[in-house]
């Protein structure tokens, strides 16, 4: 369930690293990494877990295969096939995690993934306001920004203008939806289809999906 800026639940989160291919600026980049001592304290538990037989090292390794497979373009696929199937865009509103097996993408082990639909009366942004829980087994990695200690304050105390200085100029009447990302559940916003795109091929219409708007922080591109 999403819920505006004025409420955020706490929670535990995942921490990931890696880089986005442009700057969002606003300290986009001055997030902090984990320390030495956290990785040995991960290394402690994740040699407990195996030895109590909770998982297996193989299970481990093919868990971040799996995550290493993850692309925006997954993403972008599922966004525009619900462009041109409404059966389909109905699976994906209701149950994003079966939208995403549907399209072959394995969601074994990930947290449940919901999608949030823009329409000219609501636009979805996706933060996590405590770390970095982002649709890894979907998307892989998140970018840089994402992970920001300045992207996670601006995006819950003035959206609207983070937005406007990424480029997201939205209408006065649009009301701006803050969800927060969470390590229980997941978020993806199914962003609206440029208008004047009805002679695009499926594959054109791909390429305008961008990885800044499968979470709201981007619009897809304008083939105009």
């Amino acid at each position: 369930m999403t819920h505006t800026h004025e409420n955020h639940e706490h929670h535990e989160h995942d921490h990931d690293h890696h880089d986005h291919h442009h700057d969002h600026g606003d300290g986009a980049h001055s997030h902090h990494f984990p320390s030495a001592e956290s990785f040995r304290t991960l290394d402690l538990v994740v040699n407990a877990l195996i030895k109590k037989g909770v998982v297996t090292l193989e299970e481990l390794q093919r868990t971040q295969l799996d995550t290493q497979k993850g692309s925006p373009e997954q993403g972008a696929r599922m966004v525009v096939r619900a462009w041109l199937d409404k059966d389909y865009k109905e699976l994906l509103l209701s149950d994003g995690t079966a939208a995403a097996e549907a399209m072959g993408y394995s969601m074994i082990g990930a947290p449940p993934l919901s999608i949030l639909e823009n329409t000219p009366e609501v636009h979805n942004l996706v933060v996590c306001t405590l770390c970095s829980c982002y649709p890894r087994k979907l998307l892989g990695y998140p970018p840089a920004w994402y992970k920001s200690e300045a992207y996670r304050a601006r995006a819950v105390r003035d959206p609207r203008g983070l937005l406007t200085e990424w480029g997201v100029n939205l209408s006065e009447q649009t009301e701006i939806r803050v969800a927060d990302s969470t390590a229980d559940y997941r978020w993806m916003v199914l962003p609206m289809r440029p208008e004047k795109t009805e002679s695009l091929s499926e594959e054109q219409l791909v390429e305008l999906v961008t990885r800044d708007c499968l979470v709201g922080a981007g619009l897809p591109v304008d083939p105009s």
